[in-house]
C-alpha cells in the first residue's frame, strides 16, 4: 500500500466573477519530491498555489497538505508550508537580520532557539555576510536568497515556490538550483513554479501544467517528450542567407520550422528514423544548400509542450474569458 500523498488536490475549481481561473484541477505529490508547475501567464498557476498557501479560498473542491484540509484548517497548513510569493515587500531601513528576526519571532522561538535557527538559515542560503545589510541595498539575487530563508524560518516540510528564480542572472540561476538540490537532499517536498521548462526538467522528479485553468499533463519530462510527437528535431547551419533554408522546407513536405536564427533553423521532421534524417540532409546538398553543421537534438520542453498544447484545442472548447485578475 503506497503512502499517502503529502498534497493532495481534488477537483479544485476558482472562479472570479464570470472568470474561471481554476476548473477542476486534481493532482497527487508525494513527499520528498520535487515538482515543477508550468504555465503561462493567467493558466491558474498562481491561484492554485494562493489556494495551497491558504491565502485565497477555492470556489469549491478539495486540497490538502500532511493530511489537513487548507480550508478547515489553515493554521495547521501553515505550521508544514513554507510560502515564497513571486514578490515580498521590502523594508528600507530593516537590516536582513532583523527581517529574519521578525519572523523567527512570529513563529514563537524562543531568544536561544530564534538565534541558532536564524544562524542555520542564514548560512544555508549564504546570507550570513549579509546579517547588517540593509534590504533596500540588497541585489535581485540576495533577495530571493532572503525570502527563501524567510520561507525556511520554521523548518517546513513542504515548500511553495512561485517563480522563485525569475528576474535572476545566470549565475544565481545556478546557485539557487543548487540551493533547490541540497533541500531536496534534504528530504523537502519542493512544489515551484517557473516559466523556463527546461530549467525546471533539470531539477524536478516530475512536471505539471497547467493550460486555461486545467491539468493537461503530469509526469516527467522525459514522457511529455514522447507524448508530444514522434517527430524528431535537428540543427541546421549554413553559410549564407538562412531564409533560402525556410523556402526549401516550404517546397518539401515533411519538415517544418520551429525556429529561425542568423545561421539556419531548428526543423521537425515527421519521421523520427535514422534513415529519413539522412535521408534530408541528402536532399539538401543535393539542392544546393550550403550546409555547415547538421545535428539531431533532443527534443526542447518549450516544443513538447506548445504541440500538446496545439494538439488539444479541438476538444478544449471555447477558451475561458480572459482574467482580470492576476492568476
Amino acid at each position: 500500500m503506497s503512502a499517502l500523498p503529502i498534497i493532495s488536490v481534488r477537483d479544485l475549481h476558482r472562479d472570479f466573477d464570470r472568470v474561471q481561473a481554476v476548473r477542476g484541477v486534481s493532482f497527487e505529490v508525494q513527499a520528498g519530491q520535487v515538482v515543477g508547475f508550468i504555465g503561462a501567464n493567467g493558466a491558474g498557476k498562481t491561484t492554485t498555489m494562493r489556494i495551497l498557501a491558504t491565502l485565497d479560498s477555492p470556489s469549491r473542491g478539495e486540497a490538502e497538505i500532511c493530511g489537513y484540509d487548507v480550508m478547515n484548517h489553515p493554521h495547521r497548513v501553515r505550521s508544514k508550508i513554507g510560502w515564497m510569493p513571486d514578490s515580498y515587500g521590502s523594508y528600507h531601513y530593516m537590516t536582513v537580520l532583523e527581517y529574519l528576526d521578525f519572523y523567527g519571532r512570529a513563529y514563537g522561538y524562543s531568544k536561544a532557539e530564534r538565534l541558532a535557527r536564524l544562524s542555520e538559515v542564514m548560512a544555508f542560503t549564504d546570507l550570513t555576510e549579509l546579517a547588517d545589510r540593509p534590504m533596500n541595498k540588497l541585489s535581485k539575487g540576495m533577495a530571493q536568497r532572503l525570502c527563501l530563508g524567510r520561507t525556511l524560518v520554521h523548518d517546513p516540510e513542504v515548500l511553495i515556490l512561485d517563480e522563485p528564480a525569475a528576474g535572476l542572472d545566470p549565475k544565481a540561476r545556478i546557485e539557487f538550483k543548487n540551493v533547490i538540490r541540497l533541500l531536496a537532499q534534504n528530504g523537502k517536498t519542493i512544489f515551484i513554479s517557473s516559466h523556463i521548462l527546461s530549467e525546471l526538467g533539470e531539477m524536478c522528479d516530475s512536471l505539471l501544467f497547467i493550460d486555461a485553468g486545467r491539468i493537461v499533463h503530469h509526469g516527467s519530462a522525459e514522457s511529455l517528450r514522447q507524448d508530444a510527437s514522434a517527430k524528431a528535431v535537428v540543427d541546421v547551419q549554413m553559410a549564407g542567407d538562412p531564409e533560402s533554408l525556410r523556402q526549401w522546407t516550404q517546397a518539401n513536405a515533411g519538415v517544418t520550422v520551429l525556429e529561425m536564427n542568423k545561421r539556419g533553423a531548428r526543423l521537425a521532421i515527421d519521421l523520427d528514423d535514422p534513415l529519413a534524417i539522412a535521408a534530408l540532409l541528402k536532399r539538401m546538398i543535393v539542392d544546393g544548400l550550403a550546409v555547415t553543421d547538421f545535428h539531431r537534438e533532443s527534443r526542447k520542453l518549450e516544443d513538447a509542450f506548445v504541440e500538446m498544447i496545439k494538439k488539444m484545442e479541438p476538444s478544449r472548447g471555447a477558451p475561458p474569458t480572459k482574467p482580470s485578475l492576476p492568476v
